[in-house]
């Protein structure tokens, strides 16, 4: 059971309601702390910037300072960064595996459309996520 602090903190988006701006930027926190948590746990080390955006039909995450000291020294070489760039892509496409039944869940929608990118030559990734409805107001 959660503590009365705890309910009021969690956003309930049920029967497929549409986010008010306070309620989004709630949400985007929360989506914040959950990604950074992720990828602490999954890889050792977290991203240093995280930015979350739900807008309309999409949820876009935003990182920034992800890669590892070894792999900035390998992306520095001739031939490294399409070498880190298809490990990360890799790490990418298990971060959506992992994690797109969560957002589904909590946005009690489903993502019908996604891609990801990662620019490891300026320690950049994002994933977009679109869904099958509107998310917000």
């Amino acid at each position: 059971m959660l503590s009365e602090d705890k309910r009021s903190s969690i956003i309930d988006v049920t029967d497929g309601i549409k986010l008010d701006d306070i309620q989004r930027r709630k949400l985007q926190h929360e989506f914040k702390l959950y990604m950074e948590q992720y990828f602490k746990r999954k890889l050792g080390k977290g991203v240093d910037h995280t930015k979350i955006v739900i807008w309309e039909d999409m949820l876009i995450i935003r990182g920034e300072g992800f890669l590892t000291e070894p792999e900035k020294y390998i992306v520095a070489t001739a031939e490294g960064e399409p070498v880190v760039r298809a490990a990360r892509l890799q790490v990418a496409r298990q971060h959506s595996l992992d994690n797109v039944p969560y957002f589904e869940e909590r946005l009690q929608a489903k993502v019908i459309h996604q891609t990801y990118d990662i620019e490891p030559e300026n320690d950049f990734w994002m994933h977009v996520m679109v869904f099958n409805r509107i998310l917000t107001q």
